[in-house]
């Protein structure tokens, strides 16, 4: 029990600095890596693409379902 009171008493009192916050956070953001425009650009191509052909497909099989409940429900 005195060795847990002990290693509680050694660490520094918490709290918020904002200097800190800002210093590790450029730390932080300097190790991303950035992609290049041309990746960014046929990445959001391919975002895009797919949202498309998804949004369609949704679409098709929601119309399809529409005239089959058509057809059975009249």
């Amino acid at each position: 029990m005195a060795k847990k009171d002990e290693a509680g008493t050694n660490q520094s009192p918490a709290g918020f600095n904002v200097v800190d916050f800002f210093k590790e956070t450029k730390e932080e953001l300097d190790k991303v890596v950035w992609p290049s425009r041309q990746q960014l650009f046929s990445e959001s191509a391919g975002v895009l693409l797919m949202i498309m052909l998804s949004a369609t497909l949704i679409y098709l099989v929601d119309n399809i379902f529409r005239w089959a409940s058509g057809q059975v429900f009249g």
